[in-house]
């Protein structure tokens, strides 16, 4: 696996593309990627969280995109639009390891529905829904929101080679709405949660960290970022 960082030149995007990258447009950013990988034809080889930068000395502006990247085959920049700084990403864990951890994810369930095979849906959009509308701004609506949010994750760690010693954090929750030309639109959600986790299972969670958490992963959802704390 590969690790990488890409920065994109906003003088090589054409206007429209560049007003969907700085809106963080989760279709466009993965359409753009594709092009570090121009000699691959296959199923898609990388999963991808797109930020605003943080400057380091030297390196330009503040708030600029940036995505970090996660592939199982090196990434190759592309002159005047894409540059990648890669390297090969092989984690040592041990069972016991505590890692400060970042996820952007897409929270979902199923949910049975009479005479049909059951459905998808989000997790937070069905801890709001039985709220009347003019509740949906409240802080019951919120806690029970943020609640169902930390369960979803906290409920499945241990499946995904770790368990969270603490309650995490959680950031920013978005909706997303992908207009595709003619077809159906695509619709669903991210949530940013943030904390420490302690490995119960290296070889499961490195497993977990190539395949992405939740769905949404050709969206910008998925990656799992990790450092010692």
């Amino acid at each position: 696996m590969y690790l990488s960082r890409v920065r994109v030149d906003l003088n090589g995007l054409s206007r429209e593309k560049l007003f969907d990258v700085m809106s963080a447009e989760a279709y466009t950013a993965h359409q753009l990627l594709w092009q570090l990988f121009p000699d691959y034809e296959g199923p898609r080889p990388f999963i991808f969280r797109q930020e605003l930068e943080e400057t380091e000395e030297g390196r330009g502006p503040k708030g600029l995109p940036l995505f970090y990247l996660l592939s199982d085959r090196e990434p190759m920049s592309v002159s005047g639009l894409l540059e990648a700084e890669s390297k090969p990403f092989v984690p040592e864990l041990n069972v016991g390891d505590r890692l400060a951890f970042r996820l952007r994810a897409n929270p979902t369930m199923a949910v049975a529905v009479p005479g049909k095979r059951g459905q998808r849906a989000d997790v937070l959009m069905a801890a709001k829904k039985p709220f009347a509308p003019g509740q949906r701004t409240s802080q019951a609506c919120v806690d029970a929101m943020n609640g169902k949010a930390r369960e979803w994750l906290e409920s499945r760690s241990e499946t995904w080679g770790f368990r969270l010693p603490f309650t995490p954090e959680l950031g920013a929750y978005r909706q997303h709405v992908l207009n595709k030309g003619s077809e159906k639109p695509v619709q669903f959600s991210t949530v940013d949660y943030e904390g420490l986790l302690e490995v119960t299972n290296p070889g499961k969670l490195i497993e977990t960290m190539a395949h992405g958490i939740g769905r949404a992963k050709a969206f910008g959802g998925g990656l799992l970022l990790l450092r010692r704390p």
